[in-house]
């Protein structure tokens, strides 16, 4: 109110009109009750997307030239390299050169080197006794059971003739009692004639006549006119070893064809046709029995065209058929 009246004082005293100096009074009252403004307003920013649109920033980085020596699209970069790498001085070489490290001394060998162990001494060949029968020697007299051979070989047809003794002291063949065979039978030949021991021809000529001329009519159709040897007595050891063949003492026979009374010839081979090849296996079977020993064509490469019969004693009679 003192305030009031302080100013109501100094109108009068301006002399200014009642109305005007009520108006003055009333704005004076409303400006004492509102809030202070503050000194400064902020602006309002401007939408972002807009002002980005219209103008670009004042601070927009200005592009660094290129430099000089940048290498061109069209040169490769190891020129450039090669270009600053001359273009740049060279050191010079020292002055004195240093000098290189003494090479370490090879360390000696020991006084007494270790010595590689000894190669063990080979075990001495398996020595083969000798066989008995290479002492075999004819008698002043032929014995009885040679004798007897000979009579069954007659009684059976079968043309031979005696030979001398066969023996060779240095390799141990020998056959005392030798003939040589001219047929295995009547109407049955063996060419070329061969020589054996009794024990073997009458073994031959008992095969022949009762186990291939059955299967050959069986078989094939045609009575065995001949059959053709490959190999009979031979004075020679076994291939590839050192005990002497069945053939050194004339114990062995290696039969090779079969020839037929039609003139048809069987060949032992390793692929004779079908139907020779069911009357070969059924003579190669029916041997391992009669004979001690039967190989052929599979067994090894050494019987591939024939058929292999020896009489070789075996223990308890055993035989060895391939």
């Amino acid at each position: 109110m003192a305030e009031r009246k302080t100013l109501t004082g100094l109108i009068r005293l301006a002399g200014l009109p009642l109305p005007l100096a009520a108006a003055m009074l009333f704005t004076g009252a409303a400006l004492a009750q509102a809030p202070e403004l503050p000194e400064s307003v902020p602006v309002p920013e401007l939408n972002r997307s807009q002002s980005a649109q219209k103008a670009a920033p004042a601070d927009v980085p200005v592009p660094e030239p290129r430099p000089a020596d940048a290498p061109k699209p069209d040169q490769p970069a190891t020129d450039t390299l090669n270009q600053q790498t001359s273009d740049q001085p060279r050191p010079e070489p020292p002055a004195i050169a240093p000098t290189p490290s003494e090479k370490p001394a090879e360390a000696e060998p020991p006084a007494a080197a270790m010595k590689p162990p000894e190669k063990p001494a080979q075990a001495p060949e398996k020595e083969i006794p000798p066989d008995p029968r290479s002492v075999s020697v004819p008698q002043e007299k032929m014995p009885e059971e040679e004798l007897a051979c000979r009579r069954r070989l007659k009684s059976m047809g079968v043309d031979f003739e005696e030979r001398k003794a066969e023996h060779d002291a240095a390799v141990g063949c020998s056959i005392p009692y030798p003939i040589a065979l001219k047929t295995l039978g009547k109407s049955l030949d063996i060419t070329p004639e061969t020589e054996l021991n009794c024990q073997m021809a009458e073994a031959a000529a008992r095969f022949a006549a009762n186990i291939i001329q059955p299967a050959a009519k069986a078989e094939l159709g045609a009575s065995l006119k001949s059959v053709g040897q490959a190999s009979a007595f031979v004075c020679r050891p076994r291939h590839g070893t050192g005990k002497l063949s069945e053939h050194a003492f004339g114990n062995a026979l290696d039969i090779a064809s079969f020839t037929l009374s039609d003139g048809r010839k069987i060949d032992v081979g390793p692929a004779p046709p079908e139907k020779d090849a069911k009357f070969l296996n059924t003579v190669r079977k029916a041997a391992c029995g009669p004979f001690k020993t039967v190989l052929g064509p599979g067994s090894d490469a050494d019987h591939s065209l024939h058929l292999h019969l020896d009489l070789a004693p075996r223990r308890n009679g055993g035989t060895f058929c391939q």
